[in-house]
């Protein structure tokens, strides 16, 4: 069998509950979704690396946990330097070096080498990492937009790249390889959703989702034709990081109103959708058996915008739930923070309508690129990164990893080994988990330094275990310290919760 294409569609804010395949009770519907889990394989237990996206995106790419990085906590600001090292090889760079045309659609949010009109670095005036939103404000005044933009996807190993920063960060402009299309000359409307700064005259938030997604297809369809045409086409390597349903929560026309439940749910039909098209657009060019297509999303569902209600208000209002039994939500230490919808098609490997319940970060991306190619990852890449094919080819019986570290948007951490999780801090919160929440699930309060909850029996984490079993506390503790301090996990799994046992 030939090398398979690979197809990386990132969500942004999806929470694990929005999806059937994961939340029967679900009140939006995801049919295009529902359709590749029953094509392929639907992850139960699938982790992002942080519960905030900057982190998140550059584990993916990297195969590295991002707290090894120069980012502690929080995300990459607007005209921040780019968080991906010059030297370090991603996914992207590994797959390029192996034949594969590599390419990049939508949001990149992993800094950039801006020029500035006075020569100024502008991490030398802005803290890197740190929100400071007046000072990056009246510094996007010295940023020059006719000039290169280094540091970006074409120089983290893609050959191509269309798409936007962040959907709510100036410029509000298209980017290209390595420049914008066009100037951003006037400021950004007070009704335009988003931080100050300039934008393109005309600029519609809407566009965003058809635009990537009418370029997605194209590209699939190119490729399509030309192996038709021509022996010995080169496999492809699409990375789609969508800008939703974060905000701005912008639904398109045709899918206002479809969810019943307000513009958020609408945004979810969105991504759906997309699915739905690259799915469509697989199977017109007699390409989808041997393509492996993943799903999946950055990280927890959000509940701090200014357009939206929110996860716990929408919750409270409709009855869904975008964590759906998780306990936390996007920011937090708690599962509903970093367990994310995952779903995996190649229906030349993967067989049809498979469920998996074992663990996986999306770090582990970029090992399971290496395997399914059949090279080695070089030293001192993908360190943190283990191949989940042995999972997608079945053998779902047996884990992959003994342990997978989480991380919070503050910077708190935990780890997962086997049916345990431990929080490093008295609570895996970093929102404000609203009382009403608390007194239907029956989240009780406690006093304990940290939490520890078993994830087999309490998988929303109302029983914090921490004072009942010191030991697993302690081996837990220590073990994460470890993995703090640069140790690196054991490649594959044994008994790993057996270990943990009083």
């Amino acid at each position: 069998m030939s090398k398979p294409n690979i197809i990386f569609i990132l969500a942004d804010d999806m929470g694990y509950g929005d999806a059937h395949c994961n939340n029967p009770d679900s009140r939006i519907p995801t049919p295009h979704l529902d359709r590749l889990a029953e094509k392929g394989m639907c992850f139960s237990d699938a982790h992002a690396g942080s519960s905030v996206c900057t982190p998140s995106r550059y584990s993916i790419l990297t195969g590295r946990y991002a707290w090894r990085s120069r980012l502690k906590k929080g995300i990459v600001w607007q005209w921040d330097a780019p968080l991906i090292e010059p030297e370090r090889l991603t996914v992207a760079g590994m797959l390029r070096d192996n034949g594969y045309r590599t390419a990049c659609l939508g949001k990149w949010h992993l800094g950039w080498d801006w020029q500035t009109l006075d020569g100024r670095r502008p991490n030398d005036t802005l803290t890197f990492g740190e929100h400071e939103l007046a000072k990056r404000a009246a510094f996007g005044e010295n940023i020059d937009y006719r000039k290169r933009i280094g540091g970006g996807p074409v120089d983290r190993g893609f050959d191509s790249y269309f798409g936007v920063d962040v959907p709510n960060f100036p410029p509000y402009a298209w980017f290209e390889d390595d420049h914008l299309t066009a100037l951003p000359t006037q400021d950004k409307p007070n009704n335009l959703y988003g931080a100050p700064g300039k934008a393109v005259p005309g600029w519609e938030l809407e566009r965003m989702i058809p635009e990537f997604t009418r370029r997605a297809v194209e590209f699939i369809e190119t490729h399509g034709e030309r192996e038709r045409k021509t022996e010995n086409t080169p496999p492809y390597f699409l990375y789609y990081p969508l800008t939703s349903p974060h905000s701005p929560v912008v639904p398109n026309a045709d899918f206002r109103g479809r969810s019943g439940i307000g513009l958020y749910g609408d945004f979810v039909c969105e991504v759906d959708w997309v699915v739905g098209q690259i799915m469509g657009a697989l199977d017109r060019t007699g390409t989808f058996d041997n393509t492996l297509l993943v799903f999946t999303s950055d990280n927890g569902p959000e509940n701090r915008t200014g357009d939206d209600e929110g996860v716990y208000e929408r919750a409270r209002r409709a009855g869904h739930y975008s964590m759906g039994d998780l306990r936390g939500i996007k920011r937090d230490a708690w599962e509903g923070g970093h367990r994310v919808p995952f779903v995996a098609s190649w229906p030349a490997v993967i067989p049809e309508g498979q469920r998996c319940d074992q663990v996986i970060g999306l770090c582990d991306f970029m090992a399971t690129a290496a395997d399914t190619i059949g090279i080695d990852l070089p030293e001192g890449a993908g360190e943190d990164s283990v191949s989940y094919l042995p999972l997608l080819k079945g053998r779902v019986d047996r884990p992959i990893r003994t342990s997978l570290v989480h991380h919070s948007a503050a910077g708190r951490f935990a780890l997962r080994r086997g049916e345990w999780v431990f929080i490093d801090g008295p609570t895996g919160d970093e929102n404000g988990e609203p009382e009403w929440l608390k007194e239907k699930r029956g989240y009780s309060p406690h006093d304990e330094p940290g939490e520890l909850f078993n994830l087999e029996a309490d998988l929303s984490e109302s029983a914090n275990r921490y004072g009942e079993h010191p030991g697993i506390v302690s081996e837990m503790s220590r073990a994460l310290n470890e993995m703090k301090g640069g140790a690196q996990p054991p490649a594959r799994s044994g008994a790993s919760a057996a270990s943990l046992s009083e």
